[in-house]
């Protein structure tokens, strides 16, 4: 072993039933490093990852996991803990109704003859968050007054607690703002500076090249190279991930717009627990069929609140109209707007777009049941006849349509929501984030899946906080800011720094009016 590696891990091999999902893996990382692993959805990150924290016991697999040289048989997580290994997983694991204080020590409470001693927490907690700098924050909150970013600090800040040497990061950024972004790598760049190893887990490419030192690509189980970050171009990334050269990431089609499908006319939505101050303000647009309309803007500009209002999912409409093809949508249930012909795919799939607990055949049809029932009876048969064409189209990679849905990869989850949603036959579709957490591969599957809707002339509104790919699959661009549409511009004008300025309120000369 070498003498700077904190951490080997040796031909580690593991079956579940009928897949292979690590063959013969091995990855060292050296202390006061920030090494990135990527691949595809399903190449093997998550699954070495758990092997590496424990969450797979030994015996589980096989292989060895060395921690400075010695050989580790974690069965479990604590035990991982205890030998410093550390893992934040993209869906975080706070209790959010606790304090940071009892999140932090909990299941390791600090006690004075068998009573907590809060004055002794409060102080080791203070002391944590200023580690991850969230000195002005409270030990007393709550973590559900927390956002997003402070919450994964709260998790990082935990973990720094348990004496973590090993911090494996998964997708840490998928739900944080570009300024929440900056403060977790500023703070990761510390932690390597303290001789901290994190392992880097992200399907964002650009954000390697910030923060990472060495990345190691996985594909189909297997490990296909470890290089410096600065040693290889992006293309050859990608190229390495996917197996094959990805010559046009964003596959634009030839389009012209036709008549107007969806006309929003000065919508103004509360939310439904503040009626102080309106989230989305006088949104007025139209989206025509044989266009992809693009949303942009930063989180919290009303993007999502909008498209979940325009299909009775979210607020209280207090002004405006949705009018389809020219007829008046009034405020209405999901199951009503999706009968009138309006889907929406959630940000969120695993939450809002899947039931985890059903199988792939289950969560395609469970939109449209009047594809598989008569006089409300299920026709088994039809189900998984409609299921299995799904999956053959969208190329959905599962065992079989009876797999749980919660077991397949982040892209393969994702198709079965556009496959649910596509079984409906809506008039106008909604996206919401669809290639969030998808890998580069996936992610030009589901370009060529939105294209061709397109061409069979749904309407399709597509909502992303990713620039590129608004800049390169959308005909025209909607930017959003504080509840407000605040430009509209052709994609042939469109730029990255244009719709920047836009979102946050400003033009090339100065304030937006």
């Amino acid at each position: 072993m070498s003498a700077d590696r904190i951490l080997e891990m040796k031909s580690i091999t593991m079956d579940f039933p009928g897949v292979r999902a690590l063959d013969h893996v091995s990855v060292g990382v050296q202390a006061a490093t920030i090494h990135a692993l990527v691949g595809e959805n399903g190449a093997g990150k998550s699954t070495l990852m758990k092997v590496l924290s424990g969450s797979y016991p030994a015996g589980s697999y096989t292989g060895d996991v060395l921690i400075d040289g010695a050989v580790q048989r974690f069965r479990s997580i604590a035990d991982g803990e205890r030998a410093g290994v550390a893992i934040i997983h993209q869906e975080l694991a706070n209790a959010k109704e606790l304090s940071i204080c009892e999140n932090l020590f909990m299941g390791q409470e600090l006690s004075r003859h068998g009573v907590v001693d809060w004055d002794e927490e409060f102080r080791v907690c203070r002391k944590a968050l200023a580690d991850v700098s969230m000195e002005g924050v409270h030990p007393g909150r709550k973590i559900k007054e927390l956002g997003v970013g402070q919450q994964q600090l709260v998790e990082i800040a935990k973990a720094l607690n348990k004496r973590a040497r090993i911090l494996i990061l998964d997708e840490p950024t998928a739900s944080l703002s570009e300024t929440e972004c900056n403060t977790l790598f500023a703070i990761l760049r510390s932690l390597r500076e303290r001789g901290v190893a994190c392992i880097y887990i992200s399907h964002r490419l650009d954000e390697l090249y910030q923060i990472a030192d060495l990345v190691t690509v996985l594909r189909d189980g297997k490990v296909i190279g470890t290089r410096p970050i600065d040693a290889i171009r992006k293309s050859e990334l990608v190229s390495m991930m996917v197996g094959r050269d990805l010559t046009q990431m964003y596959p634009r089609k030839p389009r012209s717009a036709r008549e107007p499908v969806l006309e929003v006319q000065g919508l103004t939505v509360y939310g439904p627990e503040r009626d102080d101050r309106p989230v989305v303000k006088n949104v007025s647009f139209k989206a025509y069929r044989g266009e992809i309309l693009g949303i942009a803007g930063l989180i919290g500009s009303g993007r999502t609140e909008m498209a979940m209002n325009i299909v009775g999912a979210w607020g209280q409409r207090t002004a405006g109209r949705v009018l389809l093809e020219g007829t008046e949508v009034p405020p209405a249930t999901p199951y009503e707007s999706i009968r009138a012909g309006i889907s929406y795919l959630s940000e969120n799939r695993k939450e809002q777009g899947l039931v985890l607990g059903m199988d792939v055949k289950e969560n395609v049809v469970v939109s449209s049941p009047n594809r598989i029932s008569r006089l409300g009876i299920i026709d088994h048969d039809r189900e998984r006849e409609i299921a299995e064409e799904s999956v053959d189209a969208l190329r959905i990679k599962c065992t079989s349509v009876d797999q749980r849905v919660a077991t397949l990869s982040g892209g393969n989850q994702q198709k079965v929501c556009f496959a649910k949603w596509i079984l409906t036959r809506p008039r106008v579709l909604i996206l919401d984030e669809p290639t969030r957490g998808v890998d580069v591969g996936a992610k030009v599957e589901i370009y060529e899946l939105v294209n061709s809707l397109v061409d069979d002339g749904v309407c399709v509104i597509f909502i992303s906080s990713e620039h590129q790919e608004i800049l390169g699959m959308c005909d025209r661009i909607l930017v959003m800011g504080g509840g407000e549409v605040r430009a509209e511009m052709g994609w042939r004008e469109a730029t990255q720094e244009r719709i920047l300025s836009a979102s946050i309120g400003l033009t090339s000369t100065g304030l937006a009016s």
